[in-house]
């Protein structure tokens, strides 16, 4: 399980909105921290991809069941900061998107901080 650093929480009613509900594959976990989305990235050997300023459906994708048009109204326009990354570690692989600002959970206020969405798929042998 992935553990949240600087006071943040894995929080499953972020992963029923921002993760697809069921996966083939792997598990997804959705948590917060105080963090930037670099921290995120910057500790466990993560291989990162350089930040990027999304809009907001390209930067929480389409996999989740959160109202695209509530979204998109409550950043108004404001892009936010992503960064994508991976690993190989403990015979898994992870994905992670590091996303700031986010939304809380009933997608009526913004909240600083960084919002992480983790994929897991154990590797085969």
């Amino acid at each position: 399980m992935f553990e949240p650093e600087s006071g943040g929480a894995c929080d499953p009613a972020f992963a029923a909105l921002f993760a697809p509900a069921r996966s083939r594959l792997g598990t997804y976990e959705v948590c917060t921290n105080g963090d930037l989305p670099a921290m995120a990235l910057s500790t466990g050997g993560f291989v990162a991809a350089e930040a990027e300023h999304l809009e907001v459906l390209d930067a929480f994708g389409a996999g989740g069941s959160f109202d695209r048009s509530r979204l998109t109204q409550l950043f108004n326009g404001r892009r936010l900061d992503v960064r994508r990354g991976w690993r190989i570690a403990d015979g898994r692989f992870e994905s992670i998107t590091a996303i700031s600002p986010y939304p809380d959970t009933t997608l009526s206020m913004l909240r600083e901080g960084t919002l992480t969405i983790r994929w897991t798929a154990p590797l085969r042998r």
